[in-house]
């Protein structure tokens, strides 16, 4: 698994830095281009309105904090994610 940083450590609720999908993306294509078999992971910044975009930017596994457990109904806003 490769872990990309989408925020700066450390805090939580931080808004994701677009800039970092670039990176996603480039690993993406790299793991294509060489036939690799791995995971991406992107923590930091991930909600209901970033998620689409991490996935398409090449990320399949997504660290999820803030986005669920400021929900007031945690069960239904981790189901949601998992659609």
């Amino acid at each position: 698994m490769c872990l990309v940083m989408t925020v700066e450590p450390g805090l939580g609720g931080q808004k994701l830095i677009p800039e970092t999908l670039d990176k996603v993306r480039a690993l993406k294509k790299y793991i294509d281009e060489n036939d690799i078999d791995i995971d991406i992971e992107v923590d930091g910044g991930i909600n209901s309105d970033t998620i689409e975009k991490a996935k398409t930017a090449g990320a399949n596994i997504f660290v999820i904090g803030t986005a669920i457990v400021d929900n007031e109904d945690i069960e239904e806003a981790i189901e949601s994610f998992r659609k």
